[in-house]
């Protein structure tokens, strides 16, 4: 039998519910365990310190998968080892691939966040006003240090280089179980590819009005999930509930719509999008019948860029090209 692919798992500035979806393999992982030997997997399952992923031999780790958005410069610096170390990086995850819910956070000033964060909710018991630094020198002798906030939010590719990216939050864990395989069998797209079915949300939906021979009809209303209880049986959009099926990867299996919750978009974009938040915008207005629907969606959500990047905008053009306070308008 061939060598075992030595292993990492790297979470940044994640959840961990990506790792999760790997555990959820079951019985699956455990025969890819058979053909892997795990040798960091930090820091939620194995007791290794950072020094000890330092310490390896750069490009000694054959497979690497990050999940979390670079939120501080912790999650930068290692990332960057990991980089170093591993001949495969997988970026895993909405928040690794795209920058996730935190990523809505650049729509605001570091400012805003910490007065959110630590002053002005009204469960926080903050009198002085103490914020988060990054140094601290305590009772004049010990110096105690945090993780620097960074600017915004980075996506894994933004800061190296990544062979692969699989979408989700979190990732499926039947497809997560595919991708594992056919990094196993070495059965690989083009280093750069995402790992994915190549199908959109709409395509392995129920509901489909094509699947059903229907025909799609045009937008004329537009509801959000609070506003009632959609028809299980027909399609969201139709029915003026705003789902992003028709451009996200649909490698979930439609998971949200099986449960009456349109798609909001945590797969990532299809292959060759460049920029999610604008193709759903261009995709939702396709399907609108006429302004004045149009002006519906508009006052149903009033924050547009939240609405449509909602897990995208690290990878978004918009993030990168406006101050938080342009952004925070869009």
């Amino acid at each position: 039998m061939a060598d075992k692919i030595k292993f990492a798992f790297l979470l940044a500035g994640g959840c961990a519910g990506c790792e999760m979806a790997l555990v959820d393999m079951a019985e699956k992982l455990v025969d890819a365990l058979e053909h892997l030997e795990v040798v960091f997997w930090a820091p939620t399952v194995a007791d290794v310190k950072y020094q000890d992923l330092e310490a390896m031999e750069d490009k000694s780790i054959d497979l690497a998968f990050v999940d979390g958005m670079i939120r501080n410069s912790e999650n930068a610096h290692t990332v960057k080892v990991l980089r170093a170390k591993s001949k495969t990086l997988v970026a895993f995850g909405a928040c690794a691939t795209l920058g996730g819910i935190a990523a809505m956070g650049d729509m605001h000033s570091k400012e805003e966040l910490f007065n959110e964060a630590f002053k002005d909710t009204f469960s926080t018991d903050n009198p002085e006003g103490v914020l988060p630094t990054p140094q601290y020198l305590l009772d004049g002798k010990y110096d105690l240090t945090l993780p620097a906030f960074t600017d915004r939010v980075y996506t894994v590719d933004q800061l190296v280089e990544v062979d692969y990216f699989v979408g989700g939050c979190p990732p499926h864990h039947d497809f997560v179980a595919a991708a594992v395989q056919a990094i196993v069998a070495g059965n690989l797209p083009p280093k750069g590819s995402w790992l994915t079915s190549g199908k959109a949300v709409c395509d392995v939906c129920k509901r489909n009005p094509a699947a059903k021979g229907q025909e799609r009809l045009e937008v004329g209303e537009v509801f959000r999930t609070v506003d009632g209880r959609p028809d299980p049986d027909k399609c969201l959009l139709q029915q003026g509930y705003i789902c992003f099926g028709p451009v996200t990867q649909g490698d979930c299996g439609a998971s949200c719509l099986n449960v009456n919750i349109p798609c909001r978009g945590c797969g990532g974009p299809m292959p060759g999008v460049k920029d999610y938040g604008a193709r759903c915008i261009s995709a939702i207005a396709s399907s609108l019948k006429d302004d004045a629907t149009a002006q519906k969606m508009v006052d149903k959500f009033n924050n547009m860029a939240k609405l449509v990047y909602r897990y995208s905008f690290s990878s978004g053009i918009l993030n990168q090209k406006l101050p938080p306070k342009e952004k925070s308008k869009a």
